[in-house]
């Protein structure tokens, strides 16, 4: 059951910009700024092999394989499914008590180039499949995390790495400062578009940088509904259809022939039908202009592998018209056991509102529905256009320089994004104006990075033993 927030009458005072100040300053008290240096894992920590068992347990088993040999190539990759595992070591860290709405799962990789609906290229936070309100030291722990194995792969020294987090935190405290200055609806209709974006490589990289930067931009805009139109279907007896590539993509028919695949099937039409409800009108009326086609199964990202994902095919005024919607099964948060439940009736909708929420502007198609799929289960999707301007960054083709202003950017990113939901002049309070949160990060990044490193390995020794099976897709 959603609660409905209600407007503050004119007789109620509402706490002054000092007041929150004096509130975030306040923390500092019990929650020193250089405490977030802290990580010591205790002798109760679970086995990380054990969370993500337990995580895969409720996942489409033979696909489970896929994600255990996706998560084992590097620790950056088994970081970016370990997301469960560092939920539950951040719920042992000092935390000033101050919450916002959390990506959770705020690694470097889930920043990136999106499409506006008004066709301007931005840059966004982009995975919001763990999504709660919480602590907004997690979101930013587990950004610079993820700059120092990005680092640590591709060799950088120590001192290149402590750079790069101090410039990536560096940036969210300062961004949270201009925040705490700023009117609300101002901070609500910022955003960083291309050519802000442009001005900043411009003055901050080399030429080579700021070649791969716009190339990254032109390349970004390629990727659309018309791009995987292309590249994901064939024509077959004069109908377009989507063209299995197994197992990364295959269509329902061969995954479940028969009676089967003609229920989930039907599950799926219907669960487009209903999803629908959950849009803006206008776009409910866009939509109803389109045909769905086809249908098939996608194996997505690294720690989403094995939860139920479809590609839908849609056609609009001509064979020629596509448009490409992923329905994706979404779970419950990570972040529930050490923060609480969702106030959300469905899984899908905490998705679409914590999106809606922390993205300065979202996808035209998000959307939510509930399901009661043919194996008697219910289960939660939330619906998303599969590609629309998309572009991701490289971190492995990136020099120290460059990570530095990426971070610099994620870290400005993700300041803009709590700064909407959570109290943005009590955090810049108790950031301050002095760098001791910074530096406290980069030891707290060096030492989870150690500790997935630890992790990754326990995985990879699960995997020889026989623990768990681990295969390449």
């Amino acid at each position: 059951m959603t609660r409905t927030p209600t407007i503050a009458g004119p007789d109620v005072l509402a706490p002054s910009p000092r007041d929150h100040a004096e509130r975030g300053r306040a923390a500092r008290a019990h929650t020193p700024r250089s405490s977030h240096a802290e990580f010591e894992p205790g002798p109760r920590r679970p086995d990380p092999v054990d969370i993500i068992e337990k995580q895969s347990a409720a996942r489409v088993q033979e696909l489970v394989p896929i994600r255990y040999g996706r998560m084992s190539e590097s620790p950056f990759r088994f970081y970016r499914g370990a997301a469960a595992i560092m939920a539950s070591d951040l719920a042992t860290t000092p935390v000033s008590g101050l919450r916002a709405q959390l990506c959770g799962d705020a690694h470097l990789l889930n920043f990136r180039l999106l499409a506006s609906p008004e066709r301007k290229l931005v840059f966004d936070i982009n995975d919001f499949d763990e999504t709660l309100p919480g602590p907004w030291e997690w979101d930013v722990k587990r950004l610079a995390a993820s700059m120092v194995i990005a680092g640590r792969e591709n060799e950088f020294t120590q001192a290149e790495r402590a750079a790069i987090v101090r410039a990536t935190v560096r940036s969210y405290r300062e961004q949270m400062r201009r925040f705490a200055g700023m009117g609300n609806l101002d901070v609500w209709y910022t955003r960083a578009e291309a050519e802000q974006l442009q001005a900043l490589a411009a003055g901050r990289l080399h030429s080579r940088g700021r070649r791969k930067f716009s190339e990254a931009l032109a390349k970004a805009r390629t990727h659309d509904s018309m791009q995987a139109f292309d590249k994901l279907t064939e024509v077959v007896d004069g109908k377009r259809r989507i063209a299995s590539q197994p197992p990364v993509i295959t269509r329902i028919g061969e995954l479940l022939p028969g009676l089967e695949g003609a229920a989930l099937e039907k599950m799926i039409r219907d669960l487009v039908g209903r999803y629908r409800a959950s849009l803006q009108s206008d776009r409910q009326h866009l939509l109803s202009q389109f045909t769905l086609v086809d249908m098939a199964r996608k194996v997505v990202g690294v720690g989403s592998v094995g939860t139920r994902c479809w590609i839908l095919l849609l056609l609009g005024r001509d064979g020629e018209d596509p448009l490409f919607l992923q329905a994706k099964e979404a779970d419950e948060s990570v972040l529930a056991a050490h923060v609480g439940a969702s106030r959300y009736a469905t899984q899908g909708q905490r998705v679409v509102a914590g999106q809606r929420l922390m993205q300065a502007t979202s996808d035209i198609f998000l959307g939510w529905e509930h399901v009661h799929a043919p194996d008697g289960r219910e289960r939660d999707f939330y619906v998303r256009q599969l590609r629309d301007w998309k572009g991701i960054a490289d971190p492995s083709q990136m020099v120290p320089r460059g990570l530095g202003v990426f971070g610099e950017l994620c870290g400005a990113t993700l300041a803009r994004a709590h700064a909407r939901s959570g109290d943005r002049i009590a955090i810049a309070a108790y950031l301050g104006r002095s760098d001791v949160f910074d530096r406290a990060l980069v030891h707290f990044a060096e030492s989870y990075a150690d500790q997935n490193e630890r992790d990754h390995q326990a995985l990879i020794d699960a995997a020889a033993s026989g623990r768990v099976r681990a295969e390449a897709a």
